[in-house]
């Protein structure tokens, strides 16, 4: 048992360096999950406006509002993981990989 958690936590190191990285990617992968039902809303509410109000709304909420989103919960994110103990950083990060495939493959966005 002390081999393994001795391997998680050599791994989970070597995670280190690219834990930014790795939160906007789980941030991004969450936002492209979301998005269809957002968008949906945002379509549904603005189904009576005119062309430039629909436009502009999509506009704000894909490029600032996402973009936004990114930015800011990406750095948050990632500091939550870094506090991480790095034996249960390695399975963290794959098993939510893993949790956002499946809700994609569930709701058939793959």
């Amino acid at each position: 048992m002390n081999q393994i958690i001795a391997f998680l936590s050599k791994i989970g190191a070597m995670l280190h360096p690219w834990m930014s990285e790795i939160a906007t990617a789980l941030v991004a992968c969450t936002i492209v999950i979301f998005a269809t039902d957002i968008n949906r809303a945002l379509r549904r509410s603005l189904s009576g406006s005119g062309f430039i109000i629909r436009t502009s709304a999509f506009v704000l909420v894909n490029a600032f509002g996402y973009g936004l989103a990114i930015v800011s919960i990406s750095p948050w994110l990632a500091s939550q993981l870094r506090g991480m103990p790095s034996q249960w950083m390695l399975l963290v990060v794959i098993g939510v990989f893993i949790g956002i495939g499946a809700w994609a493959q569930r709701n058939r966005q793959v």
